[in-house]
């Protein structure tokens, strides 16, 4: 089970969309984005929750000095923009597609605190998202402020062997399936691509993992 974005084996998405509902399916829309497209900018008005139907999503800011700060890249069936749940007016961030073909289920504010109000369960599960969500985002700060490159990198293979990994049962060892490109990987960690490819080939030649494009293997350890 995913240990964000997926809890409680619900997805968020089959949950929340309003075409799930007769009482709002009437007049809505999915949204269509190419990559590069901005879903909302920082400062933007804070009216809405966005959930993914399909491609990719970046969530980010602008430091004082100009420096792009990626927080999150969201795929399929994720949620963003759920602190305007909680009250907030303004965008402290803002969102990005990144694929040519993304598809987003906007949900107004208003729309989602009547579902809350209707039934207390799902309102303690979007509770317990947000929770979730902003200890992961607390713990990535903590990793880009303090650790060095290589442990931001394995410990954000830790975090996605949580989110995408399972065992091989010949092996023991971690497989990881999971949708990022290296430059992803590398915006997530705060490091450059090539910086990524230099790490990502030491942890091979010390025998700790093995990667493709889109998977990683982790070997188990037999010491």
């Amino acid at each position: 089970m995913r240990s964000l974005w997926f809890f409680d084996d619900v997805n968020l998405f089959k949950v929340l969309c309003p075409h799930k509902f007769k009482a709002y399916k009437k007049g809505h829309e999915f949204d269509a984005y190419k990559k590069k497209d901005y879903i909302y900018f920082e400062e933007d008005s804070a009216n809405k929750v966005y959930l993914i139907e399909k491609g990719k999503v970046k969530i980010g800011y602008y430091s004082e000095d100009g420096n792009e700060v990626v927080k999150a890249i969201l795929t399929r069936g994720e949620i963003f923009g759920e602190t305007a749940i909680l009250g907030e007016l303004k965008r402290e961030e803002f969102a990005q597609s990144l694929d040519n073909a993304t598809s987003i289920c906007p949900v107004g504010v208003n729309t989602m605190h009547e579902l809350m109000r209707n039934n207390q369960t799902f309102s303690l599960k979007i509770y317990k998202f947000i929770g979730f969500k902003l200890k992961k985002l607390e713990r990535r700060l903590q990793l880009l402020l303090f650790k060095d490159a290589k442990t931001r990198l394995i410990e954000f293979l830790d975090e996605l062997c949580s989110d995408y990994g399972y065992n091989c049962e010949k092996t023991g060892d971690k497989i990881i399936n999971h949708p990022y490109t290296q430059k992803d990987i590398a915006s997530l960690i705060g490091i450059s691509r090539p910086t990524l490819n230099i790490l990502l080939n030491e942890l091979k030649e010390e025998n700790v993992i093995q990667f493709t494009r889109k998977t990683i293997r982790i070997h188990h350890k037999t010491a």
